[in-house]
């Protein structure tokens, strides 16, 4: 029995300064741990080894600028109703047509009078030799003096003569500016009467003019049909409806065909008349 106390005394020894040591650890990792706590934190970004990726969508390739009428005329198509019966596009080419006839027609010599716009829009060099000109509308004032005669009043002393050349130069005006005795600054013109010659060049002028008009109201008539087919295509509008549009398109066609007719044939009676 004493032997047995004397081990368990021996052991007890052995164990406790083992204990003693770990409760000082435990104490010491405690007291480390509480220390720290108390100490700022460092910035994420310093002690992080990964990279920030950005969350911005991908960056795709810049579109062209074909690319995008392209799609601009597509969400146009979606969103717009068709309506076979809208010849305003029609109407509008017509009317181009029909202006540019009028205004060619009002340039041609009829019954002797002269236009005065023809000078007007007479393009004059105010340096020889070179490229770039100006109107003479914008550099003098055209007026008709009486009878068969024109005054041309210009702006400026120094572009007296760069007209005079831009005048007689042209052939298709045939005409011969006279400087004012008593002005030095006024050119006077005189209109001669017009000749076999000249009515029939003012003729052949005035048909080429009406096949120019002609050639207008063509081209607006194919955009309103190649339109239509679209529609046709698409399916976007009933067959009656296409029908109907179609021959109401053919009567705008033939009333613009009619207005140009009519246009060159008054033009054409006034010339022979002369």
């Amino acid at each position: 029995m004493h032997t047995r106390l004397l081990v368990r005394t021996n052991t007890l020894k052995q164990l406790l300064p083992r204990a003693s040591a770990q409760i000082e650890f435990s104490r010491a990792i405690r007291a480390a741990s509480l220390s720290t706590s108390y100490l700022p934190k460092p910035a994420s970004s310093s002690l992080s080894g990964h990279r920030n990726f950005s969350s911005n969508p991908i960056l795709f390739k810049k579109k062209t600028r074909a690319e995008r009428e392209k799609e601009e005329e597509a969400a146009e198509e979606e969103t717009e109703v068709e309506d076979p019966h809208d010849f305003s596009t029609l109407e509008e080419g017509i009317s181009k047509a029909l202006d540019k006839l009028k205004n060619d027609l009002s340039k041609l010599r009829t019954g002797g009078r002269f236009n005065p716009e023809v000078l007007e829009n007479l393009r004059v060099h105010l340096i020889k030799d070179s490229k770039a000109s100006e109107k003479l509308g914008d550099l003098a004032q055209v007026l008709p003096k009486g009878g068969r005669s024109l005054m041309i009043l210009v702006g400026e002393k120094e572009h007296v003569k760069p007209i005079i050349s831009a005048i007689q130069g042209s052939r298709d005006l045939n005409l011969q500016p006279q400087p004012d005795a008593q002005n030095g600054s006024q050119l006077n013109v005189p209109i001669p009467p017009p000749t076999k010659e000249s009515r029939d060049l003012a003729l052949a002028a005035a048909s080429k003019a009406g096949e120019t008009a002609n050639v207008g109201i063509r081209n607006a008539r194919g955009a309103m049909q190649k339109r239509l087919r679209a529609m046709e295509l698409k399916k976007a509008v009933r067959p009656d409806d296409l029908k109907k549009a179609h021959k109401e398109m053919e009567k705008v066609v033939e009333k613009g065909v009619a207005d140009v007719k009519k246009s060159v044939d008054a033009a054409r009676k006034t010339m022979e008349q002369a």
